[in-house]
């Protein structure tokens, strides 16, 4: 029984953790000085989805290198915290990933996802950017 313990408390010490934000605010000054883009999570406190996304899949440690890469990641709560009114959630938890200017990339992703899902959303934000990269340098 004791040997169970050791590994539970060994596997929490080494789960990833994601750098949040202190609010909206600061993670687009921080994505403007570091040249990031911003995931905002909106969540609310009571959530159980929300906690099980930032538990899990938000603490894989595939999930937390690609985020931390090349996002500021920020938390805001639903109807509490000060945050822009175009981010809308309907329902929680709520993705959104927004370049640094705060312009959305692409929109929003509700609910709870496994790492592989997530990363998957996050494939298709990379597409999204290269896109529109690719679209600007042809103008």
């Amino acid at each position: 029984m004791r040997f169970v313990f050791m590994l539970l408390f060994a596997a929490l010490l080494s789960a990833a953790e994601l750098s949040w934000a202190d609010s909206y605010a600061d993670a687009v000054a921080k994505a403007k000085a570091e040249n990031k883009n911003v995931l905002v999570l909106i969540s609310k406190d009571r959530c159980r989805w929300c906690k099980k996304l930032k538990t899990t899949t938000l603490q894989d440690e595939a999930v937390v290198a690609r985020v931390e890469r090349g996002y500021v990641a920020v938390e805001v709560t639903r109807g509490v915290d000060d945050y822009p009114e175009y981010l809308k959630a309907k329902m929680v938890p709520m993705s959104y990933f927004l370049y640094p200017d705060g312009s959305l990339i692409m929109r929003g992703v509700a609910g709870y996802w496994s790492t592989e899902d997530y990363m998957s959303f996050l494939d298709d934000v990379d597409y999204k950017i290269k896109k529109q990269r690719a679209q600007s340098a042809e103008k």
